[in-house]
Order: structure tokens, then C-alpha cells, then sequence
């Protein structure tokens, strides 16, 4: 499959060394979501977005933020599944969707987490900003801090369930970001968002993604609903060694929230395929060296190449590999020479990065003397043809 692919060679000053992401490569496709975004993880390309930078209110879809910060908690042992904390009568006092915790009861982490994901708990979700913080408004500021250490431009938190608040807002690019986040860093706690129901105190809850269980590959994440926000989602499914993400918000009912994002995830996995081009470390080009210990350098990709366009278009995939040469020696194992370039018709160019494979030392004595040699008739060469 790889070996399909040729590779141009073209030479050019280095600019652009950094890998870009496809963006909007199904804008043709419409959605009754007032924002949305969807996002094929694999690749990271963007196949549709509709006001995807817009702050909303997020409702219950802000959760996610709370658990990020939980999961770090715990990543950095500062918090454990089994810690048991009694929880408020502010806490349990919450209304709207609840775990159903009583005033003073012991509870552990590990349940107060599947209340947050499963039930979607409020009271949950203030028991943990409790755990954590002292008080939900303390663990607000957390949450801020958090947001602008992992780049969310467009979020600002007021609380820890996504109680109305005209402060309280996210944007769908945040919430994909964060969506992400929570499913690459923390898979040891992202199969509870795949959980079917959970039970305390003797009520059993259905998981409120109505994704689950339909057969479209969905593995979670987190719903939301207020009056304002209108009913939203965001959700993630996987087959095979594909991921799609999407986020709706908005939307008019629970029914329409189910069926367009069904729509969405099946569209995406139909109308599109990813794959990839190169592995990371493949050797596609070769740079003249300088003055060197040796004459050329392998260059390879620094990570895969993988791109995601409509089916059958990459048939048409120019791939180019982009650097100057010759190269000065001395050369580093790893150094950054070029980029390797996939253009495809109507979709923003993907690149990555070309390194070097191997070191190439300065050359002594004898290297200098062939370099200059060969100088000599390259000028004897060009005056001729003049």
C-alpha cells in the first residue's frame, strides 16, 4: 500500500517544518446543530465545523472539564480511585440529573466518577469539586487553570456540572479538544464511558449517550441539555483502527440529538478514508551532503503520514518532499531538514516533518578536497553550457 505513493523530490528553502492538520473537508455536508465539529482522530483532519469557535453553553457537556481535572488528580497521585470522601448537604442537595448521594455518606472516587460519567450526576460532580478544591468555586478557578494549560481559547467555567451561568461557556473546538485529551491520556478511565448503566444506593441509571449499544462503534462521552443550550453531544466511536469525534449542540430534541449524530459518526466513516502514507522512520528521500564523513543522508518522516480525504481521491495524492541541499555537515541524528507534503485537490496540504536517519560527521581532509573538486566542475560545467 505504501509503495503506491511516489515521491517527488523538490528543492526549496525550508520553510513550514511543522505538520498541519487537514481542515474542512466536508463542508459540502450540512447539520441542524447550531455549532459542530467532527474530526477524524486517526489523522487528525476535520470533515466538517459549524461555528466550531463560537462559545455556547456547554450544559451538562462541561463535565468533562471536571473530570480532566479529577484524572490529573489522579495521574499525579493526588488523588486514588478508592479515597472516600463524605459529601456536603450542598452537595447532595444538587438538582437536576443525580447519583442520588445523601448528606454525610461516604462515597469513593471510583463511584463518584461513574455517578459523573454514567449518570451524569450534579451532585456528583460538586462532591468531587469538593474532594478536590474545598468548594466548587474554588475548583471553578482550577478548572480555568486547567483549561489554558491544555490551550481551550474558547472556555471559561463558573462551576463544576454546567449549571446555567451567562459566564459559563465552551466552544465545540474546546470540547473535541478536550474530548481527545480525556481518550489518548487517560484510557485506563475512558472504558467507564462506555459503561451501560450503574447502580447506588439501589437505583440503577441508564448511561445517558444514547449512542451506546446502536451499533455504529460509539464508546462515549458525555451528553448535555439545558433550556439555553438546547440538547448536545459529544461523542466518539471507533472501528477498526479508525476514530471519529464529533460534537453537536443545540440541537431540538433528544430524538434529533440521537439521529444527527448517528447520521454524522456513519457519514464520516462512509464518505471518507484514512490512511497511511508513510511510517515514521521510512526512508522517501536523500540529501547531499556538504564537506561530510559521508556524501548523503537518508531523510524519513519524523511520525506517520496519515491523511483522511473522500474515497477514491487519494488515487490523486501528489507527495512531495520539500528540503534544500547540500546540507552542511555536521548533521544530527533526528535534525529537521525538510517536510514531506500531501496534496490532495480542494483539502489543505498535510505535512510532517523530514529528519535525518543517521549522523553524518564533518568531513576531513580528503571530503574537503572532493567537495571543492567537485564545486570546480559544477562552475566549469555551467560556464560551458553559458
Amino acid at each position: 500500500m505504501l509503495k503506491r505513493y511516489l515521491v517527488r523530490v523538490v528543492f526549496l528553502a525550508l520553510v513550514g517544518l511543522t505538520g498541519a492538520a487537514q481542515t474542512a473537508l466536508g463542508q459540502t455536508q450540512t447539520t441542524p446543530a447550531r455549532g459542530a465539529i467532527v474530526i477524524d482522530l486517526t489523522s487528525g483532519a476535520v470533515l466538517l465545523e459549524k461555528n466550531a469557535d463560537t462559545p455556547i453553553p456547554p450544559a451538562s457537556m462541561s463535565k468533562l472539564m471536571t473530570l480532566e481535572v479529577v484524572f490529573e488528580a489522579i495521574e499525579t497521585g493526588r488523588l486514588a480511585l478508592g479515597d472516600t470522601f463524605r459529601t456536603s448537604e450542598r452537595a447532595a442537595a444538587m438538582g437536576g440529573s443525580k447519583m442520588f448521594i445523601r448528606s454525610g455518606e461516604a462515597v469513593s472516587v471510583e463511584n463518584l466518577l461513574r455517578g459523573v460519567i454514567v449518570q451524569s450526576g450534579n451532585d456528583a460532580a460538586v462532591a468531587l469539586a469538593e474532594a478536590i478544591s474545598g468548594t466548587e468555586e474554588a475548583f471553578a478557578v482550577l478548572m480555568n487553570q486547567r483549561a489554558a494549560d491544555i490551550g481551550l481559547a474558547a472556555s471559561r467555567f463558573t462551576n463544576a456540572t454546567g449549571w446555567p451561568d451567562p459566564q459559563h461557556r465552551m466552544s465545540p473546538r474546546d470540547l473535541a479538544t478536550l474530548a481527545e485529551r480525556i481518550i489518548t491520556r487517560y484510557p485506563q478511565h475512558y472504558a467507564m464511558f462506555s459503561e451501560a448503566e450503574f447502580t447506588w444506593d439501589g437505583i440503577t441509571q441508564s448511561n445517558r449517550n444514547p449512542l451506546l449499544g446502536n451499533g455504529i462503534g460509539a464508546d462515549g462521552l458525555k451528553t448535555g441539555h439545558t433550556v439555553e443550550a438546547g440538547y448536545g453531544l459529544v461523542a466518539s466511536a471507533k472501528r477498526g483502527e479508525r476514530r471519529i469525534l464529533l460534537v453537536v449542540t443545540g440541537l431540538e430534541s433528544a430524538q434529533q440529538r440521537r439521529q444527527e449524530a448517528e447520521r454524522l459518526i456513519n457519514w464520516a466513516f462512509r464518505a471518507f478514508e484514512t490512511t497511511r502514507l508513510y511510517k515514521a522512520g521510512e526512508p522517501v528521500a536523500e540529501a547531499e551532503i556538504w564537506i561530510g564523513a559521508a556524501d548523503k543522508v537518508a531523510l524519513a518522516p519524523a511520525r506517520d503520514l496519515i491523511v483522511t480525504a473522500p474515497y477514491g481521491m487519494l488515487e490523486k495524492a501528489e507527495i512531495s518532499a520539500h528540503f534544500s541541499e547540500p546540507v552542511e555537515a555536521p548533521v544530527a541524528a533526528g535534525a529537521v531538514l525538510g517536510r514531506i507534503e500531501v496534496a490532495l485537490p480542494g483539502v489543505t496540504p498535510v505535512s510532517v516533518p523530514l529528519v535525518a536517519m543517521e549522523a553524518v560527521e564533518r568531513g576531513g581532509f580528503t571530503a574537503r578536497l572532493e567537495a571543492a573538486a567537485r564545486l570546480l566542475m559544477k562552475r566549469l560545467l555551467a560556464a560551458g553550457e553559458g
